[in-house]
């Protein structure tokens, strides 16, 4: 089983033009962007892609675009929960696929371990591809322990590449799966338990952020200096995080502030999702205004 790499996963946003259309020039932006950070990979429609909000031919476009326009590497995220559904989105996506991705992020669909196992392996057998084991109880609605989490884990070794690991504390739990399996565990969540993180064992990070090349110096200073260095790294770059990380309008606010980064054309999301409170724009400019942003950041600005 190859694992994925540590360090830095790229998860993408599905851009929308003014009429709530798939903007594939964005798409392609947001790969510049992650090229620009050095990037281990990216993720698509993951739950930062609003992939619940896209059809199935437009989760097909995305593919291509991901697929033909980024030369590195790509997991593909899938939204279903019921194994048939999965299975079927999966083959869909790769179809679409101009070449094969590394793996398949599958969320955990049961508290029994039994159950998700039985899920992941018919998913890794319809498509042979490796898989991602993701715990995001705040998305899949599904609570699992974390020892159970380690039994399946254990259990699909053969055919799992990491492990993404989202259920609050993540510390605690990304230190019992790193300390029981072999596969390379991360964190997301936008980075807000990044340092305590990767102080329990983390392999990086795999989460959208308006600013992924806060994640890149903080991925960086904890190779080159432990803990300390990554405290002090990430210092200047935690209260966009937390802010982003909002509940209900994470996504609107990241997406606005790609925006305003010229990464984007609009910030614009989909319907049921809830979109950015005015009153916080005052708010999202004096983040902004805080910012230790390096000098080609102007060229985004210009986009």
């Amino acid at each position: 089983m190859t694992h994925l790499s540590r360090g830095l996963w790229v998860v993408l946003a599905s851009p929308f033009d003014d009429d709530l259309a798939l903007d594939h020039a964005s798409l392609a932006r947001q790969l510049e962007l992650a090229r620009s950070v050095s990037a281990q990979g990216v993720v698509a429609l993951g739950v930062f892609g609003e992939a619940d909000a896209l059809s199935r031919e437009e989760q097909r476009a995305v593919v291509r675009t991901v697929t033909s326009s980024y030369d590195g590497p790509v997991v593909l995220g899938m939204s279903g929960r019921t194994t048939a559904v999965v299975v079927d989105q999966a083959r869909d996506c790769l179809d679409a696929a101009t070449r094969t991705p590394v793996a398949l992020m599958v969320q955990v669909n049961s508290p029994r371990a039994d159950v998700v196992v039985d899920h992941l392996t018919a998913v890794h057998e319809a498509t042979g591809l490796p898989v991602v084991l993701q715990d995001y109880p705040a998305v899949s609605n599904v609570r699992v322990a974390t020892d159970a989490l380690v039994d399946v884990a254990r259990r699909c070794a053969p055919f799992v590449a990491a492990v993404k690991a989202e259920s609050a504390p993540t510390p605690p739990s990304i230190a019992a799966l790193t300390a029981a399996v072999g596969a390379p565990v991360f964190g997301g969540l936008g980075g807000v338990g990044l340092v305590d993180e990767l102080a329990c064992g983390a392999a990086g990070a795999m989460t959208g952020m308006s600013h992924p090349e806060g994640l890149r110096a903080a991925l960086d200073a904890y190779d080159a200096g432990g803990f300390d260095a990554v405290a002090e790294a990430w210092a200047p770059w935690l209260p966009l995080a937390n802010f982003e990380g909002q509940l209900q309008i994470g996504l609107a606010l990241r997406k606005e502030i790609l925006r305003r980064r010229g990464v984007l054309a609009t910030g614009l999301v989909r319907p049921p999702a809830a979109t950015l409170p005015p009153p916080l724009l005052p708010v999202l400019d004096a983040h902004l205004a805080r910012l230790p942003l390096p000098d080609k950041e102007i060229a985004w600005n210009s986009a």
